[in-house]
């Protein structure tokens, strides 16, 4: 059996035993990683930390921690009263809010999970206060942000566009831009409809309460999220009792009372909550206009409240999200050692060799949606598009819409929690079962690898498009 397929098998194996022994992946995946590479690859240590993603690991720490004082100050109640006033209390406008900033943010230049790292914690936050899907906001935050990914002035449009200029294939900034745009706009609106969208439209309105739907406790306390319970909220009308406050007809008024004295404290700005939107406003300069490295500026800000509100601080590291950091670097250190011993061009390769080329052209799509589901979109769209040279030179493949259809499929898979896009949604969700989200979002993220390369071949590559 070859290095190659061996170390594909220890992969399953891994996602096995992750699923059916509720073990951490990603310490299963850092063990895969030391087995396989010491006894297979023969890596040394070295080489197998030289996949470990340490970009990603402060970005996830340093994101998690400086939303994480927001929370514990106020600040994103106070973002969420806000949001609320913006849209006239329609709910039902908020996911696409989300979903038109994130895209406008990549489609004037911002990095993708810069942009999904900066408007996640937020657009989440919104959602666990008033009832809404995570995963219908979270994918409609990603799936926005790929959405104008490709624009001409955009990072991956510049890298894929220069990639075909140099290979010397014929392309189309237009093209390739409008293909992403339409996509992830067409997946957008099915996630909305099918995860709750067209409920919140027939809630109507709702009024600005910070202190969130139906019986949320107090800023400054904790609440158990429905995921961990299993149960709803109790709601502000008693039929049901009230955390921390017993049982009886009493929590009536004390559940109103409340919410009032909530609504006032978080319609009010502090002065740690100033600093906080400052601090906020800071990120999005620093990593847009300044290129500065998102996770580095996010620690520094949180470093800077701490000092200052350190009664903030203190229980903000505990919610830095480290299952999911565990998890995430776990998983992409063992992809880099697949990366290291040539796995991942081993199956390009294989797949490029086939003498049929629209079926080639289906496999390298698929390809793509795989490994980027777990590893960098970009690095994946600079090794398929130089290995479907050979068949788009044979001229029985439009190369514009081959193009076309590897960027769609190894970018619309970043839904997916191991990239690093899902993961900074899982990171950024408060108050739910992360288990049980990580499961919604690796199965949503296995219908969109399974689904969206077939379809972007069939209407890309199939009429030959360029």
């Amino acid at each position: 059996m070859s290095p190659e397929l061996i170390s594909i098998l220890v992969l399953a194996v891994v996602f096995v035993i992750a699923t059916t022994r509720s073990i951490n992946m990603g310490a299963l995946a850092f063990a895969a990683a030391f087995g396989v590479g010491t006894l297979v690859a023969d890596l040394d240590a070295d080489g197998i930390f030289a996949g470990f993603p340490g970009d990603l690991f402060v970005v996830l720490v340093g994101v998690t921690y400086l939303f994480a004082i927001a929370h514990a100050n106020g600040t994103t109640d106070w973002l969420v009263h806000a949001a609320i006033r913006l849209v006239r209390g329609r709910v039902a406008l908020i996911p696409w809010v989300m979903f038109a900033l994130t895209g406008a943010l990549t489609a004037i230049g911002a990095v993708s999970p810069a942009a999904v790292a900066i408007v996640a914690p937020i657009a989440l936050s919104f959602a666990v206060r008033y009832g809404i899907s995570p995963l219908l906001m979270g994918a409609m935050v990603v799936h926005g942000a790929q959405a104008g990914g490709f624009s001409p002035i955009s990072i991956y449009g510049s890298i894929v566009n220069g990639i075909v200029e140099r290979e010397k294939l014929p392309g189309d900034e237009i093209v390739l831009f409008l293909a992403s745009l339409v996509a992830n706009l067409v997946i957008a609106a099915v996630v909305f409809v099918l995860f709750g969208g067209l409920g919140l439209w027939r809630q109507g309105s709702v009024a600005p309460d910070p202190a969130g739907p139906a019986g949320a406790a107090p800023h400054g306390t904790s609440r158990p999220a429905d995921g961990a319970s299993g149960k709803r909220p109790p709601s502000a009308s008693g039929t049901g009792p009230e955390p921390g406050t017993g049982t009886g007809t009493g929590t009536t008024v004390t559940a109103v009372d409340t919410r009032e004295e909530t609504d006032e404290a978080g319609a009010r700005l502090t002065p740690a909550r100033i600093a906080t939107l400052v601090a906020l406003v800071a990120l999005v300069v620093a990593v847009l206009a300044l290129d500065l490295d998102a996770g580095l500026t996010a620690i520094t800000l949180a470093v800077v409240l701490s000092t200052v509100w350190p009664e903030d601080s203190r229980p903000a590291v505990g919610r830095i999200a480290w299952p999911t950091v565990l998890l995430i670097c776990g998983v992409l250190t063992y992809v880099g050692v697949l990366d290291e011993m040539g796995t991942i061009t081993w199956a390009g390769e294989g797949v490029g060799g086939i003498g049929v080329p629209l079926l080639a052209a289906l496999l390298l799509c698929y390809i793509g949606a795989i490994v980027s589901a777990f590893a960098s979109s970009v690095g994946i769209m600079g090794a398929l598009i130089p290995l479907a040279v050979p068949f788009l030179a044979q001229g029985e493949i439009g190369a514009v819409g081959m193009v076309a259809a590897l960027a769609v499929s190894a970018t619309v898979v970043d839904v997916s929690p191991f990239s690093t896009n899902g993961a900074l949604v899982l990171a950024a969700a408060p108050d739910v079962d992360r288990e049980r989200f990580f499961r919604q979002l690796m199965m949503y993220g296995g219908i969109v690898v399974a689904a969206v390369p077939a379809v972007v071949w069939l209407v890309l590559v199939v009429p030959g498009l360029g």
